[in-house]
């Protein structure tokens, strides 16, 4: 029966148009991008389980999260920062700083298919069925020498208008943020409005953000966040046991998004990263901690997620000054 369901969704496209659950898609390179093939290895993978999806690309995210709120999807798949109004908890995972490693992200989404998280994963309204990797957010700067926090001071940097944490951080650091959203940030860096901006290296090539960097710029080689890529359904959409495998699938493809991010930050010129000492790091970590905590008190953050990001941090680093007893925690 597997294979003969297989067969069919690859026989009949149009019949599976047809019945299938409209899953709306954002990509920059739409149905040719990279996303966009691992989403259609999602919906092989989900055929056998008596689920058919219409693939729906679209080049720009907002529209596509638009489409689901106005119930035009059944399902969409897009950031996790632009999704985070309507799934606050798994939103919550490109929070600053709080998972310094691909690693952690992958400790973290083997936590969350655990049977007792999925509770976490569906308020009701719209569930989360699967998360992978699109890589860690760097900060590209025009110029090389701009390659620690102080020296942000009056810089103008791109930031995301709906990402508050980003705001906030810009502000702390003396620097001016200048709103922009997917579709703007690169004009505005490449064209040199403004002095920095932060992006995953899977984005590098479609923004052409080597044109922003020129000869004098850089990327700073410290993980800002972990971004993600998320599967969000309305909630109901899929059967809770659909919901769980959905999930796993997503989860085994980690490997094979982590190898087009490792792919995409090997083609970028060696001579563009900046590598900056441990006391500057130790400087990132503090002043990320503390944005945190500001967030959170603010409700921008799940409370849950960063609980459960602090103990992934303090298990892979004990002795980091957060995981004192001393230290307010998250």
């Amino acid at each position: 029966m597997k294979y003969l369901l297989l067969l069919f969704v690859l026989i009949s496209p149009s019949l599976w148009a047809e019945n299938g659950k409209k899953l709306c898609v954002f990509d920059p390179y739409g149905n040719k991008g990279e996303m966009y093939q691992l989403l259609k290895d999602y919906v092989l993978e989900m055929a056998p389980h008596g689920v058919l999806f219409d693939l729906i690309p679209y080049t720009d995210e907002r529209l596509a999260v638009e489409a689901y709120i106005s119930k035009g999807c059944d399902l969409v798949a897009a950031t996790d920062i632009r999704l985070r109004p309507l799934v606050p908890f798994s939103g919550s995972i490109s929070a600053v700083g709080a998972l310094p490693t691909i690693q952690n992200l992958r400790t973290l989404l083997l936590t969350l298919n655990r049977p007792r998280a999925a509770k976490y994963l569906d308020d009701g309204e719209h569930s989360v069925v699967g998360i992978f990797p699109i890589g860690s957010a760097y900060l590209f700067v025009d110029d090389r020498t701009i390659d620690t926090l102080k020296e942000l001071k009056n810089k103008k940097v791109a930031v995301l208008s709906y990402q508050p944490d980003a705001i906030m951080m810009t502000k702390h650091v003396g620097a001016k943020p200048i709103k922009s959203d997917l579709m703007t940030f690169a004009k505005k860096f490449n064209k040199g409005w403004v002095d920095a901006c932060y992006a995953p290296a899977v984005v590098y090539d479609v923004f052409e953000l080597n044109k922003g960097l020129k000869d004098k710029g850089g990327i700073v080689q410290y993980p800002l966040a972990q971004l993600t890529f998320q599967l969000v359904s309305h909630s109901g959409t899929l059967s809770k046991k659909q919901e769980k495998i959905s999930r796993k699938v997503m989860l085994g493809m980690f490997d094979n998004a982590f190898s087009i991010i490792n792919r995409h930050e090997k083609k970028i010129d060696p001579d563009y990263w900046i590598h900056i000492s441990e006391e500057d790091k130790d400087t990132y970590r503090e002043m990320f901690r503390l944005s945190r905590l500001g967030m959170k008190e603010e409700d921008v953050f799940d409370k849950k997620v960063l609980s459960i990001m602090r103990k992934i941090r303090c298990s892979d680093n004990i002795a980091a000054i957060e995981c004192s007893r001393k230290i307010a925690r998250e």
